[in-house]
Formats: C-alpha cells, sequence, structure tokens
C-alpha cells in the first residue's frame, strides 16, 4: 500500500461479507452449496444451479486458469494503465472477474488463454484487501 488507493471500494452486504472477511485474511472464500455440492460466484442467498439456500463458505484453492482478459488503456479513476481485466476460471469451477498482475507491462505476447494462475492478496486500504491474480511461475 505505497499510494492512496483512489479505486472504488467494496460495499459489502449479509450474502458478501464472508467473502470480503476472508480477503482480509488472504483466503479467497467461495459459497458453496451443501444441497447440491457446487460452488458459485458471485455471492448470493441461494444456489444458483438448484435454489437450494443451504450455503456455507469454503475456502478455495486460489489457483485457476486465465479464461478472457481485455488490456485496458484507459484507466479507471483509480487506476493506472496499462493494467489488466480478467475472467479467471477458478479450479473449483466459478469463473471470477479480477485484475491479472503481470511482471512490467502488460502484451498481448506474455498472456495466454487458459494459463495458470494464483490469487494474491492487495491491502488497498486498512480495511479492504482485494483479491487479484498472477501468472502461476
Amino acid at each position: 500500500m505505497s499510494e492512496p488507493y483512489l479505486g472504488a471500494l467494496p460495499r459489502p452486504t449479509p450474502e458478501t461479507l464472508p467473502f470480503w472477511e476472508g480477503a482480509r485474511q488472504y483466503r479467497l472464500m467461495l459459497p458453496w452449496c451443501t444441497a447440491c455440492d457446487r460452488p458459485h460466484f458471485y455471492p448470493r442467498a441461494f444456489c444458483p444451479f438448484c435454489l437450494s439456500d443451504a450455503l456455507e463458505w469454503r475456502q478455495a484453492s486460489g489457483r485457476g486458469r486465465l479464461h478472457t482478459y481485455a488490456i485496458n488503456h484507459r484507466p479507471a479513476k483509480g487506476f493506472t494503465a496499462p493494467y489488466v481485466i480478467a475472467v479467471i476460471e477458478l479450479d473449483e469451477g466459478p469463473r471470477m472477474l479480477s485484475n491479472l498482475i503481470t511482471p512490467g507491462e502488460p502484451r498481448p505476447e506474455d498472456l495466454r488463454i487458459d494459463m495458470p494462475v494464483e490469487v494474491m492478496f492487495d491491502n488497498v486500504t486498512e480495511t479492504v484487501t482485494l483479491p487479484k491474480f498472477r501468472p502461476l511461475a
């Protein structure tokens, strides 16, 4: 946290609070349906597969694959361009929108669909930690 974070900050809801609390502890948490035994993302009060409300939170592996991405050259407020907006397909199955952090400036020739990635955590304020991803070595 070297520069002040100027981007939008999450506003946890009852459904998302365990996700954000997990991130503060450097744990990637997913809601898991105990009725159909499937994880999902984004957090919500019911399972999108079977509509059960029998949910519990479980820690994910933090590993996945790059499903798709865009290199943004026109920064949103609080960001320095260029940066990678990525959809990560987690090993557990759900897909998650995040940022992909690369060493140096991101270039298409350094990124490939299906490349393995792992979660990392960015403490953007004293109370907010954002999960981001980086290529696996």
